[in-house]
């Protein structure tokens, strides 16, 4: 029998085996390679995590995600990333990357662990329980362990062989799983903002989209479905349905404007292409600002507090992760534990706990590997 089954080779996956005793684990991945979701995060770089990490950053209960932070945080990982001669570079509003590839953190996590035994191209159906530990049904065999940790992450990137496997085995168990959604993913549009799909290909630095009490900041890019680009992307993870409102200028100061001759499409800071389009949308004449009358005035600081209502998400395939998940009400916040079954594990994306885009969510798929580390190592 062996001691510990990981159900996923990803992120959590990889560095809870990384952490456990030499041949005390199986790691379980459908994939025929381990770290498929990491190759393709970041463009390509892995974005690992971020200079300034807090329960804020996050989608879920504050406190379960302040624990489990706080015991693995992000000067953790950078050290842990260092000794093993990977130097991560910071940009991007303090988010940490791989110097040229995503392959330098798989294969680092690859070779850790590496002295557990892997399967790849195997797919767990089932668990069962009984006193003397678990019977694990692959599609392949079946398995007898100790304990069992499910680390097989969320719905987004199904290409990618994501599934919902992690959430089925929890529920078959008694887990309740909190509504499932795509995160971190553009949005479509209702008929009336379709002028926005013709934009297609610009962007707009630095907008503050608002979501109930949730305030987002970035650039917002403009696409053929919809709208994308940064926040869009942290928006998403905060809403459900409803209107959000885009600050299109959250630092432009109006009082500039006053006596201008100029016409309005050269004097705010926007692309002129999509400053054209907004000011059609508005029904607003491309002309002096100080030739505008007073409603078409009030039309135009629109810009300052634009409201619409998505008519939904770009959908699992676009989405960078799930929100929603097994309630952490039913874990262990020391151990990861399930509080309904000993010995079997949640950790990583599969748990509902949610970060923004950022780094936020590899960390918290370290951070909680490492806590089930300590706790299973207790008796390994």
């Amino acid at each position: 029998m062996i001691p510990v089954v990981i159900i996923g080779g990803g992120a959590s996956g990889l560095m809870l085996a990384s952490l456990l005793p030499k041949k005390s684990a199986i790691v379980i991945e459908s994939n025929p390679k381990v770290g498929a979701k990491l190759l393709v995060s970041g463009g390509g770089r892995c974005n690992v995590t971020n200079e300034v990490v807090s329960s804020d950053n996050y989608l879920g209960d504050k406190d379960f995600i302040s624990s489990v932070l706080r015991q693995f945080d992000q000067n953790a990982l950078l050290n842990w990333c260092d000794a093993r001669g990977l130097g991560l570079i910071s940009q991007k509003n303090h988010q940490y990357f791989c110097p040229n590839s995503a392959k330098e953190i798989v294969s680092i996590l690859t070779k850790e662990s590496s002295k557990q035994t892997v399967l790849l191209n195997e797919k767990v159906v089932s668990i069962l329980s009984d006193k003397d530990g678990f019977l694990v049904q692959t599609n392949k065999q079946q398995i007898k362990s100790k304990s069992v940790v499910v680390a097989s992450g969320g719905l987004s990137y199904p290409v990618l062989g994501a599934s919902d496997i992690g959430y089925k085995l929890a529920q078959n168990v008694g887990h309740r799983i909190s509504k499932l959604a795509p995160a971190l993913v553009g949005f479509t549009l209702q008929k009336e903002q379709f002028f926005m799909k013709e934009l297609s290909g610009s962007s707009v630095g630095n907008v503050e989209i608002k979501v109930g009490i949730n305030s987002c900041k970035g650039d917002l890019l403009f696409a053929h479905k919809g709208i994308s680009g940064p926040s869009v992307l942290n928006a998403s993870l905060y809403w459900e349905k409803g209107s959000i409102s885009i600050d299109f200028l959250p630092n432009f100061r109006w009082k500039s404007l006053s006596g201008s001759k100029k016409n309005i499409s050269t004097l705010l800071p926007l692309p002129k292409r999509v400053m054209k389009a907004l000011l059609e949308h508005l029904s607003i004449p491309d002309k002096p600002f100080v030739a505008l009358s007073k409603e078409e005035r009030d039309r135009l600081y629109e810009l300052h507090n634009y409201t619409l209502a998505p008519a939904g998400t770009f959908g699992y395939s676009k989405a960078e992760v799930t929100k929603g998940g097994v309630s952490i009400d039913e874990i262990d916040v020391s151990s990861m534990m399930s509080k309904k079954i000993d010995s079997l594990y949640f950790i990583g994306e599969v748990l509902d706990v949610t970060g923004e885009l950022g780094g936020y969510n590899l960390q918290w798929a370290f951070s909680s590997a490492f806590v089930c580390a300590k706790a299973l190592n207790k008796y390994l």
